[in-house]
């Protein structure tokens, strides 16, 4: 299978109450991690690294953001006059309504599918970090057989989100014979991270009964429903980085494991490079008693003081005499001197003024909103 038979179908708005503060006034798609990236950016450069050429973005609300980092696909080489990216927000005809789930979120973009001349189409949240490889994806669907193909980890359960599928009994030929929901019983479990793959008309022909029917679980009413009738199989991504989102805490412990090196291997592949929108900057400068360990600093900073095992994004100031410690600074983020940070998440925009203290713990870290001052 041939990725530009594929069409590309994003959901930019779910699971954000898992990450409440970071997408108050954004969407999960456009949450900024590791320095200089946006979640969003995580699965549009895996398909477009499989081949795929046709993505469309659903939106719910506060998409203002995301639109003014994706705008018309440039960076992912998706601004094209045939097929390239789409923007799909909560209107069609006749109405404007908020999406409610899944279901009604695909049924009213049915004209966008409908109007693609692909065969296939590959669904994908944006709370999952990894680098998938799709082309091994597509080998694997057509190879089994299967009428839908679910992306799976063997890991601990993310806690926080729910309606998370579980593969409680996989056959040798991939088929997923019993499933579940939200299953914990404490150990690894094989767990789907919602990237599935079907053939168009299929999804189509799901959705449309689903919505006659008012059903509103995509994983329940969908997958479940279909297990005897369909054949489901399991695509294992366990040797790829895989990091799910699924709380404030879950979003500090991922950021913090990319301090290690394996990690930044594993997930920033040579072969598989992540794209983002670039924000051209000038180089970070160091200040005479300026100390970087064990951090990722982006370009555009000034870094007069002392930073341990952080991650900063682009445009922070940190001011002389200031220490920062196992803690995330987001864009354009402003320490003043003297001022001691530990274990702390700050968004954009973020004033701290010279002499304050803040300090959480790596098991509860503090967070601080898009433009707080303190």
């Amino acid at each position: 299978m041939n990725g530009n038979k594929v069409i590309g179908m994003i959901f930019a708005n779910v699971h954000e109450e898992a990450l409440d503060g970071l997408t108050a006034m954004r969407t999960m798609g456009s949450v900024p991690f590791c320095s200089r990236y946006r979640l969003i950016d995580f699965p549009l450069s895996n398909m477009v690294n499989g081949g795929i050429t046709k993505i469309g973005v659903i939106t719910n609300a506060n998409f203002q953001s995301l639109m003014d980092h994706v705008g018309t696909g440039k960076p992912w080489d998706l601004s094209r006059k045939t097929d390239g990216l789409f923007i799909l927000p909560p209107f069609n005809v006749g109405s404007a309504a908020i999406w409610g789930n899944r279901i009604d979120a695909i049924y009213g973009n049915k004209g966008f599918l409908e109007q693609s001349k692909q065969t296939y189409v590959v669904l994908s949240d944006c709370n999952n970090v990894l680098s998938l490889d799709y082309e091994a994806l597509f080998e694997a669907h057509e190879k089994s057989g299967a009428d839908i193909t679910i992306v799976g980890v063997k890991a601990s359960m993310p806690e926080g989100i729910g309606s998370i599928l579980c593969f409680d009994r996989v056959e040798e030929d991939g088929r997923i014979s019993e499933m579940s929901l939200d299953r914990n019983d404490g150990g690894d479990i094989f767990h789907s991270v919602n990237i599935i793959l079907m053939k168009k008309y299929l999804l189509e022909s799901l959705i449309t009964t689903a919505h006659s029917k008012n059903e509103i679980s995509f994983q329940r009413n969908i997958i479940m429903a279909n297990i005897n009738d369909l054949k489901i199989c399991a695509f294992d991504a366990t040797d790829s980085f895989v990091g799910t989102l699924s709380s404030i805490q879950a979003y500090y412990n991922v950021s913090m494991s990319l301090l290690e090196r394996e990690n930044r291997r594993r997930l920033f592949s040579p072969g598989r490079q992540i794209y983002t929108k670039e924000r051209d900057d000038m180089p970070s400068i160091y200040g005479l008693e300026s100390n970087l360990t064990n951090s990722l600093a982006a370009d555009g900073c000034i870094i007069d003081g002392t930073v341990e095992n952080s991650i900063i994004f682009k445009g922070v100031k940190i001011g002389k005499g200031a220490v920062i410690k196992n803690s995330i600074l987001m864009q354009d983020t402003v320490i003043g001197e003297n001022a001691k940070l530990n274990c702390v998440i700050a968004d954009k925009n973020v004033n701290i003024k010279s002499g304050v203290e803040l300090s959480g713990a790596p098991t509860f870290p503090v967070s601080l909103s898009k433009g707080t001052r303190i």
